[in-house]
């Protein structure tokens, strides 16, 4: 179990509801004489095991707290004291975020009981529900246990046992993890804050002499990561071509080969070619032979190979980075991994020899958890991993453009698992399988491989056929509002431009986008163009992805077709004006938005003119590049442009990164009062260049 840090989705996190029962409600004087607790996991109750003790307080159990809690002294004759209970509570517990109603009271009470029997104490991580449930709804009457339960409609048994009030403070909480979205509410620091900010009922609890519920969440210290998994891609270490043998040829003919190439796997087909889908191969490796040689070895080495291949074959992007491949190998206990391209033809094989040239023993945090996620709590616990890993890379002094990317794969490989989970959610929920073949695109910085830690959702649908409104769109509406749902239960928001494949405007049947296209490029103003541009980042990962691929190639070849469209696009960039008269910046609350006034400006122009030129890459740096190269001109400012996305990207990782330990949600504005005199110049330099943009369009528009 993973400890909690700031950025730990409440959803994700684990938890013990705790309550106790006591001889009175004076915090400096209550003697414990029960506890109760219960796990709390994936936002839910874990019903086994309870912790449930009485204790014998040492003294006499007054009669008005016993008919309270119903609590006698003959009910506690014989129990153990607390110094017999603390040690089982304590490993009950472990390292879980406590959680209880008016939680101060019962930490205080556990704090004295301590320092009575010399035990050490150390304030644990704790959540209020009471805080939590005034946050979340402040309207209420009041909101003792009872009324923030009926709120909620959750029935309570057992109230004023400890146990009882534990499982139904333990409801409220994962009854509020919704509610709390609401308010954008999501991680446990930005839970932790926003109570904190509740200063006149804090204050009321330590003049009771409560502890206070909740602390201040701490920016943890750098976790060690391999630099070296992150910075290689699965394609660079690959095996290419790969050996493929056909399925009918014997297994003696075989290992012959495997012996004088020197190679510890072969790939099997009907055809014998490295030429044909992922899916039409299997796999026969050393460990493979072995076993079957010892169990038949009369008769194995006439068998045919395919008769003793494994299928399927587990493969892998060649795109993908290093991590993941190290990762996917663990989890499922593989020594070889398939490589695929971006349409699923088979290109090469990884084996773990290719990765012993990485540490690949060294630390790698982010692995291969969100490809087999069961549900969107277990995707929130992985991409809550993030914000660390980011943080570490950026420490290693990794080109943030990397690190960019590396959250773009953890965002599309999101978005691909939350797609799978939601089409098995429609057949459960009996809307049938997919009406026919569909790919979930991810749009803007994701598909381009530029994803920052404040990414919202920005998705598309593409489907084989069908009309608007007709039964194909409807199937895919409700998966679209499905993942949607998931993703922003995971920690990706909804997009609040709408971006979003539950949305007519982005989801359709090939014809359909075909026709939208058509209709971009036809338009006349650059305002009716709000939103499109994002389309040409476009990365299928899931589902058909040919038919995402003859999607966006009509796209490109139309949009370079049209020089009026690129034209109108490039009419809407402009960096916009954040400096004061006198040259300082103009801040809001000391931040300044980096994405509008320099990141935009940037990305936009580079798409911009790539759609103008033909070029078909998605990355900024690969279309400045690519311009470059075609010796288009503006060379000096397309180089000054590049080296500012770098800076950009870096500057404002460092911010989110920072902000989200901190529970303050992640935005694109950053503290220029935390940059260095150094880094303010520099920035002030690029956005006062980045003003001149729309000078540099016109130029190469049509150069």
């Amino acid at each position: 179990m993973k400890r909690a840090t700031g950025a730990t989705p409440l959803i994700a996190i684990a938890a013990a509801a705790v309550d106790t029962e006591t001889t009175g409600l004076d915090a400096t004087k209550a003697r414990v004489v029960q506890i109760g607790a219960i796990g709390i996991a994936h936002g839910k109750i874990v019903q086994e095991p309870r912790f449930n003790l009485l204790i014998d307080p040492g003294e006499a159990i007054p009669p008005e707290a016993s008919r309270v809690h119903g609590i006698t002294d003959a009910d506690v004759d014989g129990a153990g004291s607390f110094l017999d209970a603390w040690a089982p509570f304590q490993e009950f517990v472990g390292d879980r975020i406590l959680v209880g109603h008016s939680i101060g009271f019962d930490l205080a009470v556990l704090k004295r009981e301590c320092q009575r029997a010399r035990l050490p104490w150390k304030k644990p991580r704790s959540l209020c529900v009471r805080l939590l449930a005034t946050i979340a709804n402040p309207d209420l009457a009041d909101h003792s246990l009872d009324m923030i339960a009926a709120w909620l409609r959750l029935e309570i048994a057992g109230r004023h046992t400890a146990l009882g009030d534990a499982i139904a403070a333990g409801d409220i909480f994962a009854a509020l993890i919704p509610e709390l979205r609401k308010r954008n509410i999501r991680t446990l620091g930005e839970a932790e804050v926003a109570c904190l900010a509740l200063s006149h009922t804090l204050e009321a609890g330590h003049r009771a002499g409560w502890v206070e519920p909740v602390s201040r969440p701490q920016i943890p210290a750098f976790q060690p990561v391999d630099p070296y998994a992150y910075r290689h891609r699965v394609g660079s270490l690959m095996s290419d071509p790969p050996v493929v043998v056909k399925s009918a040829e014997p297994t003696k003919q075989v290992i012959d080969l495997m012996v004088r190439r020197k190679i510890s796997s072969v790939l099997v087909s009907d055809r014998g070619a490295p030429d044909q889908p992922v899916v039409e191969y299997g796999i026969v490796t050393e460990r493979d032979l072995l076993r079957r040689i010892s169990s038949d070895a009369e008769r194995v080495f006439d068998l045919p190979i395919g008769s003793i291949a494994t299928r399927p074959l587990i493969s892998i992007r060649a795109a993908a980075f290093a991590y993941r491949a190290i990762g996917r190998m663990d989890r499922l206990k593989v020594r070889h991994l398939a490589v695929r391209d971006e349409v699923g033809m088979l290109v090469g094989v990884l084996s773990a020899r290719d990765l012993l040239r990485l540490r690949a023993t060294a630390a790698i945090n982010l692995d291969d958890t969100i490809e087999h996620a069961k549900d969107v709590a277990e995707l929130a616990a992985a991409w809550s991993m993030l914000p660390g890993v980011t943080r570490s890379l950026i420490g290693e002094e990794i080109d943030p453009r990397v690190v960019a990317e590396i959250i773009s794969e953890e965002l599309c490989s999101l978005t691909r698992r939350a797609a799978a989970l939601a089409e098995q959610q429609m057949l459960i929920e009996g809307h049938g399988p997919p009406p026919c073949a569909y790919a979930v695109l991810v749009l803007g910085s994701g598909g381009r491989g530029e994803s920052l830690m404040a990414a919202d959702q920005d998705n598309a649908i593409v489907f084989a056929h069908g009309e608007p409104d007709g039964p194909e769109d409807g199937w895919f509406k409700n998966l679209g509002a499905k993942l949607a749902d998931m993703l922003d239960i995971s920690g990706v928001p909804y997009c609040r431009g709408g971006v979003m494949a539950a949305n007519a405007a982005f989801r359709g049947s090939l014809d359909t986008w075909k026709g939208r296209v058509e209709d971009w490029v036809r338009r006349l103003r650059p305002e009716d163009l709000l939103n499109v541009d994002i389309v040409y980042d476009q990365r299928p990962v899931h589902g058909d992805m040919t038919l995402a691929a003859r999607f966006i190639d009509h796209a490109y070849d139309r949009g370079h077709a049209e020089p009026v469209f690129a034209k109108l696009l490039g009419e809407q960039i402009a960096a916009g004006n954040p400096f004061t008269l006198f040259g300082g910046f103009q801040l809001e609350n000391g931040r300044l938005d980096i994405k509008k006034h320099g990141l935009f400006p940037i990305v936009a122009t580079a798409r911009t003119l790539a759609i103008r030129h033909g070029i078909r890459e998605r990355s900024t740096r690969a279309r400045f590049e690519k311009l470059i190269a075609l010796d288009i001109g503006g060379e000096r400012d397309i180089k000054a442009m590049l080296a500012g996305h770098a800076m950009l990207i870096g500057l404002l990782l460092g911010q989110q990164t920072h902000d989200i330990y901190a529970g303050i949600p992640a935005s694109n504005r950053i503290a220029i009062d935390d940059l260095t005199r150094e880094q303010q110049a520099e920035l002030k330099s690029l956005i006062k260049r980045l003003q001149s943009v729309p000078d540099l369009m016109r130029d190469l528009m049509f150069a």
